[in-house]
Formats: C-alpha cells, structure tokens, sequence
C-alpha cells in the first residue's frame, strides 16, 4: 500500500512506539463486547492493537485517503469507518447494545483538541469513558486546581463534567513526523450527576471571568452580578478568576435569572 504523508492541514502526527501504543490499550482495558469508537484513527496503529480484543469498532476519519485505506484494510464486519469531521459527527449515532455506553478514544489532532472537546462533553450522558492523547500542557489545563496558573474556562467547563485523570506523558519521537511539544494521555469518566446548572449560562459565567484572568473577579464580572452576589456564592470579591473553584461558579451561574 501507497505510503501516506502527514497532512499538516488535518494536524496529523502518527504514533509509532510499540511500548506507548502497549500502554494505552492497557490504559484502556478493552473488552470484546465494547462498543468502541476511535476519532481520527489514522495509519490504524491504535485500531489495530483494539481490534486484538474488540468483535468490532467504530472510526471517525476526515482524511478521505486514510478512509479508503481503512475501508481496504479492515472488513465491515469488523470495522466501520465513519468519513466526516469529529467535531460535526453526532456520536449519539453509534449504536450500542441494550445496557452499554460508549468508550471513546483517540489521538486528537492538537489544532482542533479544545472545540472538539466541548463537542464531545453534550454527548457525556451516552459515554463510558474517554481516553485520549492531547497535547501535554491542554491535558494540564483540564486537570488543574484552583490556584493553579494554568486552571481556566477549560478546567471548570470540563471537570463539571468528567473526573480526569492524566495518565502518562508521551515524548515527540514516538510519533511520525515528531511534534513540537511532549504529549499526555488522560482518561475522562463522565460525571453521574454534574452540579445542576445550566450549562450554557456556566459557559457564559466562566468565559467572562477568564476573559481577564488578571483582574479580581469582582471586575472581572461587573454587568453581570453584584458584589453581594459574588458573596453570597461563597467568593472573595478581590480574588482573582483562578482561585474560584467548580462548585463556586455553579453557585454563582444559579444565582441568573
């Protein structure tokens, strides 16, 4: 088969090392009944190894040539090869079997990782687990506390929604054509019950504190609530955004009418 070269455009930079690839599926635990879906599978060095273990599995690919090379490669009974972009597929259209959710894995493109991430956050609800591979300093930034130079919108959007974890880090020279920056794997297992609020209302709340992270945060969301207010969610009104935790601003968000 045509050799295939990294496309700059679709943020390719495909993984090699067999020891890393070990390590994830192990991350992972696939079971033969899993209802599984990879996001950009790429040369299928990932799809492979899953497919040891798994009946079957889903893919998204945007890259038509790596469709074509997978639809050659595998059978439909055992792959299904979704051609579109990830960040417009509805993953609610994966079937799974009566009592299953479904597990979620991929070695996301790093140009497209934040926007694909809340994507997949409105499917939570029908989702297992998450594993996948990021760009080590955004797989930080979900993971980070309160206090934490690199804690932001990012942080609080996503732990509303997921425990997560960062599993291992993942030099350069594991991947064809190396990246620029070291990588991580991080597991994301859904909230049962995320804090109630509502989300789009969170957002907003969120996007507005970051949007000056320098401030205090009673600047910081002047016009949209009162100081009083600030206090009554439990905030210092001269801390600054990064020091707000999760279930702060979910007390602040359910104080809009």
């Amino acid at each position: 088969m045509k050799q295939h070269v990294a496309r700059k455009r679709f943020g390719q930079n495909f993984l090699h090392d067999q020891n890393v690839l070990s390590s994830i599926t192990e991350s992972i635990d696939p079971a033969p009944g899993d209802s599984m879906v990879e996001i950009g599978p790429g040369l299928a060095a990932m799809t492979d190894q899953l497919l040891r273990t798994l009946k079957h599995m889903h893919v998204v690919e945007l890259d038509r040539d790596l469709v074509a090379r997978l639809e050659k490669a595998y059978p439909p009974n055992k792959l299904t090869v979704h051609s579109g972009d990830a960040l417009k597929f509805d993953f609610s259209t994966i079937p799974v079997a009566e009592g299953q959710k479904l597990r979620i894995v991929g070695n996301l493109p790093y140009n497209i990782s934040s926007p694909l991430l809340f994507h997949l956050a409105t499917f939570a609800p029908l989702v297992q687990d998450q594993h996948f591979m990021l760009q080590k300093e955004v797989v930080e930034r979900m993971v980070a506390e309160p206090g934490s130079k690199v804690y932001g919108r990012l942080s609080v959007m996503l732990q509303w929604r997921y425990d997560m974890s960062l599993l291992f880090v993942v030099p350069p020279e594991a991947f064809d054509p190396p990246p620029r920056v070291d990588s991580a794997i991080i597991r994301m297992i859904p909230v049962a019950k995320p804090l109630e609020c509502d989300g789009e209302k969170l957002e907003a709340v969120v996007l507005k504190a970051f949007s000056q992270r320098r401030k205090v945060i009673r600047n910081c969301l002047a016009g949209m609530f009162t100081e009083e207010q600030i206090i009554a969610a439990g905030i210092n009104p001269t801390d600054r955004p990064e020091a707000v935790g999760l279930a702060q601003y979910v007390a602040l968000t359910n104080l809009l009418k």
